[in-house]
Formats: C-alpha cells, sequence, structure tokens
C-alpha cells in the first residue's frame, strides 16, 4: 500500500480514508495514484482533491531516507521498435549488471507528453539518475529542470540546444555521413539523395550537415537533393519507388537509418534493379541484419552497445561524483563498406 509523507503529529492518512472523502473505492484511489487512465478525469479530480484536503503528499519512496539510493537508472529512449536501440540497452545492461543496477526503460515514441509522463514516473520512484534519448521539440529547459530534481541526467545520441548542456554521450554522425558522400563520390557517384526523417532534432541537425559539407566539398551543391519521410522500412520502400520512377534518378541514397535504407533495398529488388549496380545504397546504425542482406548493405556504424555501455558508466560516475566536471563523449562512426555501395566486395571493408 502506498505510504505518505504527513506532520507527526497529524493522525496517518490511509486509502481508506481519501476513499471515504471522496466518495469512491479504494482501488479507484491506487489507480489515481498509479496514473492510471482507466478513471474518469472527475473522478480523478474529486481524488486529488480529497488528498489535499486531506494533507496526503504521494511518495513511492516514503520507506527510504530521501538521500538513500535506489540502484535503479532509468532510461528513456524515442523507437524502442529500432533495433539499435535493442543494442543500446544491452549495452546498459552490460554495465548495470556489474555494479547490481536495475533500468527501468520507457519509450516516448517522440511524444513530449509521453516523455513527461515517464520522467514524472521515474522521479516519484526515485531512479539514481537518467539516460535520456531527448523527444523532438524537447526545451532546453528540461536538462536545468531535471537537474533541479537533483538527478544526473546522460543525454544518449540526441541532445537539446546547438551543443549538449551537461553529460552526452553519442556518435558523430556529421563526420560519418560526410564520409559516406565522399565515398559515394569517388566512386563516381554525383546525383547522392539522403533519405531523411521529419523530425527536428540535434541527430538529424547533424546528418544533414554532414551530407551538406562533403556535397559542397566536391562542388556539387545543385545536386544535393533531400526527401523526409518516415523512419521505417515500408516508408523507405515507398520512398525509393517514387525516387527511382520519376525523373532525375539517384544513383546513391544514404538513409537516415538502416531500417529506412533496408526498405530501400527491397524497392530496388521489386524493380528488378540490383543495390550497388544500378544505386547505391547507404544506411546509418550498422544493425546486425546489415551484414546480413543481399547484397549486404553498407552502413555507418554508430556502435549502439559500446554508446550504452558508456552511458551507463558516466551515470554510475556521475552518481557517485554529482559535481564532477561534465563530459562529452563522441564515438568515431565509420563506414562499413559493403556491396550495396561497392558490390565489388565480398567482405565489409572499413573506410580509412
Amino acid at each position: 500500500m502506498p505510504e505518505n509523507v504527513r506532520n507527526s503529529s497529524r493522525p496517518r492518512v490511509t486509502l481508506r480514508d481519501i476513499a471515504a472523502h471522496a466518495g469512491v473505492s479504494r482501488s479507484t484511489v491506487s489507480l489515481v495514484m498509479q496514473g492510471s487512465e482507466l478513471v474518469a478525469e472527475s473522478t480523478r479530480a474529486r481524488v486529488q482533491e480529497a488528498m489535499t484536503e486531506l494533507g496526503y503528499v504521494y511518495n513511492r519512496g516514503a520507506a527510504t531516507l530521501r538521500s538513500a539510493r535506489t540502484a535503479t537508472l532509468g532510461v528513456v529512449v524515442h523507437d524502442i521498435a529500432n533495433p539499435f536501440f535493442g543494442a543500446l540497452m544491452a549495452g546498459i545492461d552490460e554495465t548495470l549488471q556489474d555494479a547490481d543496477y536495475v533500468p527501468f526503460l520507457a519509450s516516448s515514441g517522440d511524444s513530449l507528453a509521453r516523455q513527461a509522463r515517464f520522467l514524472a514516473r521515474m522521479r516519484e520512484h526515485r531512479v539514481d539518475a537518467l539516460l535520456l534519448c531527448p523527444a523532438e521539440e524537447t526545451p532546453a529547459s528540461l536538462i536545468e529542470t531535471i537537474a533541479d530534481w537533483g538527478m544526473p541526467c546522460i543525454e544518449v545520441m540526441r541532445h537539446v540546444g546547438p551543443s549538449p548542456l551537461g553529460d552526452y554521450v553519442g556518435a558523430d554522425l556529421r563526420a560519418g555521413v560526410a564520409n559516406a558522400v565522399r565515398h559515394l563520390i569517388a566512386l563516381g557517384h554525383r546525383r547522392i539523395t539522403l533519405l531523411a526523417g521529419t523530425a527536428d532534432h540535434s541527430a538529424d541537425r547533424e546528418r544533414l550537415a554532414g551530407y551538406r559539407q562533403a556535397m559542397h566539398e566536391a562542388g556539387l551543391d545543385d545536386l544535393s537533393r533531400i526527401v523526409r519521410g518516415p523512419l521505417t522500412r515500408c516508408a523507405g520502400r515507398e520512398i525509393t519507388l517514387e525516387l527511382m520512377r520519376g525523373d532525375d534518378v539517384p544513383t546513391a541514397l544514404i538513409c537516415h537509418n538502416d531500417l529506412v535504407a533496408l526498405g530501400a533495398l527491397l524497392a530496388l529488388s521489386h524493380l528488378g534493379l540490383r543495390a550497388g549496380q544500378d544505386c547505391a545504397v547507404v544506411g546509418v546504425d550498422d544493425i546486425d541484419e546489415a551484414a546480413l542482406t543481399d547484397p549486404a548493405l553498407s552502413s555507418i556504424a554508430t556502435h549502439p552497445r559500446s554508446i550504452g555501455r558508456r552511458a551507463a558508466e558516466l551515470a554510475l560516475k556521475r552518481i557517485r561524483t554529482p559535481d564532477g566536471e561534465r563530459e562529452r563523449i563522441v564515438l568515431e562512426a565509420p563506414l562499413m563498406v559493403r556491396a550495396s555501395s561497392q558490390p565489388s566486395l565480398d567482405r565489409p571493408q572499413e573506410s580509412p
């Protein structure tokens, strides 16, 4: 049963007291405290009013001292369906197991409302630190708010604002995409199209910056082409079909992630075309499936497992030394060259 924080001179307020005051059942009171969507808004308001009038303050951690640690770490990502985050979580879990910590995982779906709800719940559970891949349009003030909670926060793969405001772990996406463009240009490609997402966040901006930088260096600004769409396999297939059936057909595609790139491979196959021969395809993340496709997918390796380990290690360090100097850890993102961009290759090679 949830506990409450109260003045020791006042009698203890129970769920039964709140239920009687609000004219509802104890189970309804419990659902309200859990944030359940099964409770009508009017009923929720009545229960919350009763809690206020009775002086009840809900605190999931009331049984422990405020300063005590819970050996839990909150993890909020934006797309749990992407294999990248499965590998990221594997790295996080490896590090936390050694430290006897347990992760709490939530997926915001790039929704600010869902992200806010998950963060509030993790605050209630008093996680010792937070790993956050911010949802699209997350304001910079959120990082300051989390700091005011006394909760260390490590931004992962995305950061709010032009640059990280605090601790950050990610991959050098700008350099990775720029090197991929240079690789394609060296093979003779000029009509290189970037398949980007629809969201505006740091990881998207870094990809765009790398693409534009390399195209500009080669004097190909006039041929730059950015097509936006959902970051799914299905969307990658449909967008590629449209591009290959239209005018000014691209000879190479750089995709926001491997899921979009895998969709592009499906589209080329559907049209009787061969990736690497008729149109080069490059993805981002180098998920396990990339090396298993036919042809094998060239991909910019972001090393999600390593990023997960480094982020968890930094979180544990920040729990021990909350006032320590903030760190920015950015891993190299090399291009793993395979047959989808260079068909003569039988085995993956790392570009220089």
